[in-house]
């Protein structure tokens, strides 16, 4: 495949990352605190959307990169979303 050459596209990637990580460590966080399963559960879609975007990012820079044909970003889509 190829990796993320755009250093401001990489960086975004990593930010966006680290605050997911943060979201992460908030439901430990919650859980471990006895906090309700509802709050628990909408952080949790939080970060799972959180994640969505981060993958969908990635797939956006492989594209704007040109360096993958169309049909192998499918084939990405199709296996990891």
């Amino acid at each position: 495949m190829t990796t993320v050459k755009d250093p401001e596209r990489k960086r975004a990637l990593v930010m966006r990352l680290k605050r997911v990580e943060g979201q992460l460590r908030g439901v430990q966080r919650l859980i471990e605190e006895g906090e309700d399963c509802e709050k628990i559960a909408q952080q949790l879609a939080a970060a799972r959307k959180a994640l969505d975007k981060s993958f969908y990012s990635l797939v956006g820079c492989v594209i704007a990169q040109g360096e993958v044909p169309a049909d192998d970003v499918a084939d990405m889509l199709t296996k990891f979303s």
